[in-house]
């Protein structure tokens, strides 16, 4: 049985197994590192697996008295950094997490080895998940089901209602007064102007069916990213690393596999960008 070690780090809990370079997972808006399950098995033989819970997220400390906007994210993983004592590591974030992963990228690029965007935008969440909806819909509805309504909207078809309903019993964790406040700072950040200054080899994998990040917001990254790839994986909406693991999965080592070698900070990598 895979074994499994469980820390808190500030006010961040993570999770660990696995050993060898460390692969780093962020998760989005009011999910858990529990969305990344499908990867840990399938990455821990090769790699250290590292899995965030953010403050207020999943089972980590909530105190009222922090930020949780994205500037204060990228110092709590700065934090996961020093702890550990990772001089570098492969940076996976999702939705949200993925634009914590491009602003902490450009905030300290030698200590990204490689960038993973699922599900991301560089500015914001899709038109379906603008902060006035989603802050009107915590006053309208409470942050629990407002959370869970836009998770129905999230999955593509294809998806069971076992995962749905997964997902909807983990988005429930977040308390209103985080959800507030890091859609809020979410909806600020702009990442546009400076992704021509992210050099680091960087994939870009969005669902077909996303309409939170919708795959447009995926082609804008991989454009703007000198030398990404961009992947988009049929069949799946928001959530494409639990929706199609087998998919995602193989496309995430095999672009691990172009980062194994000692050139991984060379801009570009030569990695090829696919359109859509």
């Amino acid at each position: 049985m895979l074994q499994q070690e469980t820390f808190t780090i500030g006010d961040t809990v993570v999770q660990v197994s696995g050993a060898g370079s460390p692969l780093i997972f962020v998760h989005g808006f009011t999910t858990t590192a529990e969305f990344w399950r499908e990867q840990i098995a399938a990455f821990s033989s090769r790699y250290r697996v590292i899995r965030i819970n953010l403050p207020g997220h999943g089972v980590s400390p909530r105190p009222a008295e922090r930020a949780y906007s994205i500037p204060a994210f990228v110092d709590d993983i700065l934090e996961v950094y020093r702890a550990f004592n990772i001089d570098d590591a492969i940076l996976v974030g999702l939705s949200m997490g993925g634009t914590v992963a491009q602003h902490f990228t450009l905030a300290h690029p030698l200590m990204v080895r490689a960038l993973v965007l699922v599900g991301a935008t560089p500015h914001g969440l899709g038109d379906d998940v603008n902060v006035d909806n989603v802050l009107q819909a915590i006053d309208d509805l409470g942050v629990v089901l407002a959370s869970q309504n836009v998770i129905e909207r999230s999955f593509g078809h294809a998806a069971g209602r076992e995962l749905v309903e997964f997902a909807k019993s983990e988005v429930a964790q977040t308390p209103a007064f985080v959800a507030r406040e890091a859609i809020a700072s979410l909806n600020a950040s702009d990442s546009r102007a400076f992704l021509s200054r992210i050099y680091v080899p960087t994939l870009v994998v969005v669902g077909n069916e996303d309409i939170i990040t919708p795959p447009g917001e995926s082609v804008i990254l991989a454009e703007g990213i000198a030398g990404s790839r961009l992947e988009i994986i049929p069949a799946a909406g928001h959530f494409p690393m639990l929706e199609q693991p087998e998919v995602f999965n193989r496309i995430l080592k095999d672009f691990l596999f172009t980062c194994d070698g000692p050139s991984s900070h060379t801009k570009g990598q030569g990695l090829s960008q696919q359109a859509v």
